[in-house]
């Protein structure tokens, strides 16, 4: 139902002949709610009308303000439903483990009244329909953008500094509008698990470019960066140290003049610093030991201070009579921070903590979400999906909540509890 000229009910496409037939009703009065848009005829039994506490105003502000900042792509005529709300619905229906817009329309349909008034409904709850053809219609990057921004400020520093580490995924299931797969490059903080930003790669370039383009959007002065060899590259140096911050890259083939400078400093003059030896699993056991040394003349890398040599060796013992085989490999990383800046092992550790995101984000997306097997095929549905199962992710991080399969069936059993960690992130 929706209201037509002078005050008068409508029906919509939706309507039933039953609800057609059915004489003028009074309109409730609008809540006071910052969430605007929203349908203001309720078909809920008057007995489950919300408590006070429960009004739509105790949506964080910081949370809400920030998604109404969003773009609204739709047109103003026929919206019934706000954009922030519809976020808001499509978080919590995420926090309980809803992997597909289909699945986030079902608990929003049994999602309780008193539960979709606190989230900016006070009517009729969105059909699965309306929810997906909003968020398949926005700018994903733009989301990424104001969202990354928000958990941006929620990042946490170790040893006195952010480290965000980059890394790109591939969205197997998902494809743009030209049937192009979904590949996104994202930034995650180390000390937390959180990805503080995330930006699609067009199928014609590479992330190389495109990481760049995103560390240009962001406030990274004092922080400390690495990425995978990839972006090994002097145009990429140069910008993060432009901007006040520091970065530990490794170097591998795609950089054979650099890696030979690196192999050709004396190393067999320089004492190993640090040893670690890993514990034994599965038959195997590595050993890593490092080397570094201070640059004076320079190698032709903007930035450079330091190079680092990190020797792998590993053991696996197999068979009935223990067989054991050794391999051994030589990694050189180099850095703008300096010995004052920066312990060895330090860098060491930040260095082995850039992997991370694989375990702590990629691999729970794939496993815990599932979200290789989810077939977006509209526009930019795959990464907007993507970006609440980071936002999503994020929140459960700063909840403090390490196992996130645990945490998600934690908040599915109660309508309440998503909503709660919404209200206090």
């Amino acid at each position: 139902m929706s209201l037509g000229r002078h005050g008068r009910i409508r029906g919509d496409d939706h309507d039933s002949t039953r609800d057609r037939r059915l004489k003028a009703v009074a309109v409730p009065a609008l809540s006071s709610s910052p969430v605007i848009d929203t349908c203001v005829e309720s078909t809920r039994p008057a007995g489950d009308v919300p408590a006070a506490a429960d009004d739509p105003g105790e949506v964080p502000d910081g949370l809400l303000e920030l998604l109404k900042t969003v773009v609204d792509p739709r047109k103003r005529r026929g919206r019934r439903f706000s954009l922030a709300s519809i976020l808001l619905l499509a978080l919590a229906a995420t926090m309980t483990g809803a992997q597909s817009f289909s699945a986030i329309g079902e608990w929003v349909g049994d999602a309780p009244v008193s539960v979709l008034h606190r989230l900016g409904v006070t009517g009729r709850a969105p059909s699965e329909k309306t929810i997906r053809r909003c968020l398949q219609q926005l700018d994903a990057d733009a989301l990424d953008s104001v969202l990354g921004a928000w958990i941006w400020l929620r990042a946490k520093m170790i040893g006195g500094v952010k480290v965000i580490s980059f890394d790109g995924k591939t969205l197997k299931g998902a494809r743009d509008g030209a049937g192009r797969l979904t590949h996104l490059l994202s930034g995650i903080c180390q000390a937390t698990g959180a990805v503080v930003a995330q930006i699609g790669v067009d199928g014609k370039t590479s992330e190389v470019p495109v990481l760049r383009k995103l560390l240009a959007t962001l406030d990274i002065a004092g922080c400390v960066i690495t990425a995978d060899a990839a972006h090994t590259c002097r145009e990429t140096a140069q910008v993060i140290i432009d901007a006040g911050a520091h970065y530990i890259l490794t170097i591998k083939a795609n950089q054979p003049l650099l890696r030979k400078r690196c192999k050709a400093l004396p190393w067999k003059q320089i004492p190993v610093l640090d040893r670690v030896k890993g514990k034994p699993a599965h038959g195997r056991a590595e050993t890593r030991t490092l080397q570094a040394t201070e640059i004076d003349t320079g190698i032709g890398f903007p930035g450079a201070v330091q190079v680092l040599r990190i020797t792998r060796t590993r053991t696996v013992v197999s068979g009935h009579r223990r067989t054991r085989k050794q391999s051994r490999e030589i990694v050189y990383v180099v850095t703008s921070l300096s010995v004052s800046d920066a312990a060895h092992h330090q860098i060491a550790e930040w260095l082995r903590g850039h992997w991370a995101i694989e375990n702590r984000v990629h691999f729970v997306r794939d496993t815990t979400f599932d979200e290789d097997r989810h077939q977006a095929r509209t526009s930019a549905a795959g990464q907007v999906m993507a970006t609440l199962r980071n936002t999503v992710l994020s929140l459960l991080r700063f909840a403090g909540h390490d196992n996130i399969a645990t945490a998600l069936r934690h908040h599915a059993r109660d309508f309440n509890r998503p909503v709660e960690l919404l209200f206090t992130c």
